[in-house]
C-alpha cells in the first residue's frame, strides 16, 4: 500500500480518523478507557481537559507513537498496524506538530521543509522546494527561507514546522498543545495560521488550552477527564452550557484560573 492509496482511502469515506474501544494502559495506570472517536473528513476537532486526561496520549495512539493496550484505529480509511513499513507509511499521511518544534538546526527553512518530500515522498528537489516555497508564503515566512532556525523566534519555528508537516499532503493534522512553549505575544501568529488551516477544510485534531481558538476555529470540542470522554459537542455547549456534571466543574475551573 502506498501513500497515495492512503489518500485514496480517505476520499471514498467520511472519516479521517476512527477509534474504537481504545484503551490505553502505562503499567498499571489506565490512561484511555474505553475511547469511541470519529473525526469526519474536513473537520476540526479540540481535545481539551485538565492535566493527566490522556489528551497528548490519544493524539499520539492515531499515529502509532503509542500502541494501544486495547481497541481499534482507522486513519484514512486504513487500520493502523504496528509494523514498521506500515507506520511508516501512514506517518507520511498524518501531519504531527509538536510543542517543540524539532527543526533540524544545521539546515535552512527551506530545507528542513524540503528533505522530507524527498526522502519520503520521492519528489525531485525542484518540486520539494518550489512546494517549500509556497508552504513558507502561506504560513508567512517566505522572507526567512534562506534563514536557520536558531535565528527565528519561537512562534516562527513553530510556523515552519507546520509548513514541513503540510508539506506531506497529510490527510489529517494533529496539533499537540502546538503554542504551549511561546511567548503570550507569539502565540497568536500561530493560531492565526491554524485558523486558516480549519476555514480551507483541513482536517485536524488538536490539543490546546488555548480556549479561544477551540470557541473560534472548533467543529467540536472534546472533552478528556477520568480516562474517558466526559463530553462532546459544538464549541457553544461544551464551553459554556455542558450538560455533564464533569463539563460543568471543568468550566468553573476555566472561570477560576
Amino acid at each position: 500500500m502506498s501513500t497515495t492509496d492512503l489518500g485514496d482511502a480517505q476520499s471514498e469515506g467520511t472519516h479521517a480518523v476512527r477509534m474504537r474501544g481504545i484503551v490505553k494502559r502505562f503499567g498499571g495506570t489506565t490512561v484511555l478507557d474505553g475511547i469511541d472517536l470519529d473525526v469526519a473528513r474536513g473537520e476540526v476537532v479540540t481535545l481539551i481537559g485538565p492535566s493527566g486526561a490522556g489528551k497528548s496520549t490519544l493524539l499520539r495512539c492515531i499515529n502509532g507513537l503509542e500502541r494501544v493496550t486495547e481497541g481499534s484505529i482507522e486513519v484514512a480509511g486504513q487500520p493502523l498496524q504496528y509494523d514498521e513499513k506500515h507506520l511508516n507509511r501512514l506517518r507520511a499521511r498524518i501531519g504531527m506538530v509538536f510543542q517543540a518544534f524539532n527543526l533540524f538546526p544545521h539546515m535552512t527553512v527551506r530545507e528542513n521543509v524540503a528533505v522530507a518530500q524527498r526522502d519520503v515522498l520521492g519528489r525531485s528537489r525542484g518540486d520539494a522546494t518550489q512546494r517549500a516555497q509556497e508552504l513558507l508564503d502561506r504560513v508567512g515566512l517566505a522572507h526567512k527561507i534562506d534563514a536557520y532556525p536558531d535565528s527565528l523566534s519561537g512562534g516562527q519555528q513553530q510556523r515552519v514546522a507546520i509548513a514541513r508537516a503540510l508539506a506531506m499532503d497529510p490527510a489529517v493534522m494533529l496539533f499537540d498543545e502546538p503554542t504551549s512553549a511561546l511567548d503570550p505575544e507569539l502565540v497568536g501568529e500561530v493560531l492565526s495560521v491554524m485558523r486558516d488551516l480549519a476555514s480551507e477544510g483541513m482536517t485536524m485534531v488538536v490539543v490546546t488550552h488555548e480556549m479561544r481558538f477551540a470557541r473560534q476555529a472548533a467543529d467540536r470540542v472534546v472533552l478528556l477527564a477520568d480516562g474517558g470522554i466526559a463530553e462532546q459537542g459544538p464549541p457553544t455547549q461544551v464551553l459554556q452550557q455542558p450538560t455533564s456534571e464533569r463539563g460543568r466543574a471543568f468550566l468553573q475551573e476555566l472561570e477560576e484560573s
